[in-house]
This record gives C-alpha cells, sequence and structure tokens, in this order.
C-alpha cells in the first residue's frame, strides 16, 4: 500500500515529466522542419573541381543537418532522463513540505489520551484547507477537554453526595434499631453494604476510564505485597512469586486492580482451592482452582454486570472490568485464560512501560 506522499510524488514527476517531454519533442520537431525549409531554399552554387583531384561526393549540407539533428535526440534523451531523476526527488521534498501539517495533526492525535488533553496542534501559516482542518481539530479538543472534566467533577460530586447519605442510614440502622430485630437490622445492613460497595466499584471504574491526570512511579510488588497481607481466606491457598517492578500510574488504582483481582480469585474457587500470584518481568499473573469457564464465556469477563457463577458472597460484576480499565488506564494489556483443571488465569502485562526503580509509592 503506498503513501499519499508517494502518490503526491509520482502525480508531481509524472505531470513534469509529460510537459518536459512534450516541450522537448516539440522543439526538435520544429527544429528538424525549420532546417529542412532553409536547407531547401539555399541555392545550390556548382563547385569547381581541383586540378589533379576527383570531386565526385555531394555537397554534405545535408549530411550535417542529419548530425545536428540526431545529436539533438540524443541530449533530449538524456535531458529527459536527469529531469526524470530530478523530478523524483524535487516531488518527493514539496510533497513532504505540503504534508507536514498532516503529519503534525497525526502525531498530536496519537499523543493524546485523556491526561494530555490540553495540547493542541496551534499549527501556523496562511489560512488554506490544513490550517482549516487543524483548527477544526483544536476545536473539537475544547469541547472534548470542557466534557471530560464536566465529568470528573461530575464524578467527585457524585462520590460525596452519594457515600454520605448511605453513611449515615448504616449508623442509623445500627443505632437506632432495637436488639429484637435483629435479623431485619442484618438484612438492611447487609443490602446497606452491598450498596456502598456498588457505588464505590462504579466510582472507580468511572474514574478509571476518564485516565489517569497524575503519573508517579509506583512499587507494584509492594502494592502486591500490602494487597496480600491485607487478604485472607481460610478455604483458599495463597502462593506468591514477587520480583521487584516499578510502574508509572496511580498508585491508589494499582491497589484497587490487584485487590479486585484477589477477591475474584478468592470468591470464585472451591473450598480448599489456591491462587498463584506471580508478578515477573513486569507481567502480573493470578491463577485460581475454580469452576471452569467456558471458552465462549470469556469475551463477557472483562464486561460490567456480567457474573458467570454464582456464588456465596455474589458480586456486583464489575471485579474484573475495573481491571480491565484500570489496565487500560496504565496502557497495560490484560488477558484471560483457562487454568488446567478448572479456575481463571488473569494476565495483566505492564513490561511495555516500566518507569525506573526509583523515588516509587505505594
Amino acid at each position: 500500500m503506498t503513501t499519499v506522499r508517494v502518490r503526491l510524488t509520482l502525480i508531481y514527476s509524472g505531470l513534469f515529466l509529460l510537459t518536459s517531454v512534450i516541450l522537448l519533442v516539440t522543439v526538435n520537431l520544429l527544429l528538424s522542419q525549420a532546417l529542412d525549409r532553409r536547407i531547401a531554399g539555399l541555392p545550390v552554387a556548382p563547385v569547381a573541381p581541383l586540378p589533379g583531384v576527383a570531386n565526385d561526393r555531394p555537397p554534405r549540407l545535408p549530411e550535417l543537418v542529419d548530425e545536428v539533428i540526431s545529436y539533438q535526440w540524443g541530449v533530449t534523451a538524456l535531458t529527459v532522463g536527469i529531469l526524470a531523476l530530478v523530478s523524483v526527488v524535487v516531488g518527493w521534498l514539496v510533497a513532504g513540505r505540503i504534508l507536514r501539517p498532516v503529519h503534525r495533526i497525526t502525531a498530536t492525535a496519537q499523543r493524546l489520551s485523556l491526561s494530555t488533553l490540553h495540547e493542541r496542534i496551534a499549527l501556523v501559516g496562511p489560512k488554506d484547507e490544513l490550517k482549516e482542518l487543524a483548527d477544526t481539530f483544536d476545536a473539537m479538543l475544547d469541547r472534548l477537554e470542557r466534557s471530560v472534566e464536566g465529568q470528573r467533577r461530575f464524578i467527585a460530586n457524585a462520590s460525596h453526595e452519594l457515600r454520605t447519605p448511605l453513611a449515615v442510614q448504616r449508623a442509623a440502622i445500627e443505632i437506632g434499631l432495637p436488639e429484637d430485630v435483629g435479623e431485619i437490622r442484618d438484612k438492611l445492613l447487609l443490602h446497606n453494604r452491598r450498596t456502598e460497595s456498588l457505588i464505590d466499584a462504579l466510582l472507580v471504574l468511572a474514574q478509571a476510564e476518564h485516565g489517569l491526570e497524575d503519573r508517579v512511579p509506583v512499587a507494584l510488588d509492594q502494592v502486591v505485597r500490602l494487597v496480600l497481607a491485607e487478604a485472607g481466606s481460610d478455604d483458599v491457598t495463597l502462593t506468591t512469586r514477587i520480583e521487584p517492578f516499578a510502574v508509572q500510574g496511580d498508585p491508589v488504582l494499582l491497589n484497587r486492580l490487584v485487590t479486585n483481582l484477589v477477591d475474584n480469585a478468592v470468591r470464585y474457587n472451591h473450598p480448599g482451592g489456591t491462587v498463584e500470584m506471580t508478578l515477573s518481568h513486569g507481567v502480573l499473573t493470578v491463577a485460581n482452582t475454580g469452576p471452569e469457564v467456558p471458552r465462549e464465556r470469556f469475551g463477557d469477563l472483562f464486561e460490567p454486570f456480567r457474573r458467570l457463577h454464582t456464588t456465596r458472597e455474589q458480586g456486583a460484576g464489575l471485579g474484573l472490568s475495573i481491571v480491565a480499565s484500570i489496565a487500560k488506564a496504565h496502557e497495560a494489556e490484560v488477558r484471560a485464560n483457562p487454568h488446567p483443571g478448572g479456575g481463571l488465569e488473569v494476565v495483566v502485562d505492564f513490561a511495555a512501560h516500566r518507569p525506573s526503580y526509583a523515588d516509587i509509592q505505594v
């Protein structure tokens, strides 16, 4: 597949060569005809033979004209060859100069993310079609930035406005209800906690999908160890192999990513099962024993509100979707594989974006 620059070069070179060849051929033909007419109109003077010298050769003027015309065609062919090379080089340079604003627009678009929406093309130059395209792109980025900022403010406000009533409701249930309605009290508290967990999960999901505002070096191995120290289950055995690794990102979101992976591996497991967590060369792998996941359901694993199994601790179906969104915000690749004998293996690959292991945060 040829690029636009190659096509423009071929068009410029082709048009230049076509006009040059037509011009040179026309000049040669007109020159040949003019010489023939001038020679035909010249008077022929008899030439007296020199004594003792045979002079039976015809006049040499027509032969001279033929040699001139032949030489002219040779020079024309050489000139066309040189012009072909020059036209390709000049066409390539001209096409590159014309397409330079397009490359700038493309580079800006590739560099943009939700955390770099403040950048603009700011193309300077004559007000032509490319300048109009760049200005239109900048105006679109202005609208997009305002929209993203509005959504971020909404998430922050929703976080406060939704959590506060639930906290007040939980306090009222724990303090205000008498002891003789213990069963009803426990159910209300259970639903209250589930609602809080759902709201927290939705807010984290929204925050991750809107990208990272600030990135700092984070010791991912320390995040994993911290999550494992807080996690625990009497029915499941945790085994780990952790290597030092730093990633550029948000420590809170990375903690949530690891927490969701561990919680998901523990929740969807068999009694007496195992969870294996490995961090090696920037690849975080969490594998568990548990129910077998059909291959046709793998596409649903990272979709919100999709539950593959019913467990004693029914979740909201947001665990792996939050993992996928946080991984995407950190420019990491996430994938799931079937675990031999049942269960699931979730892999998050951070290796492509590794900072230096210094000035790290947990």
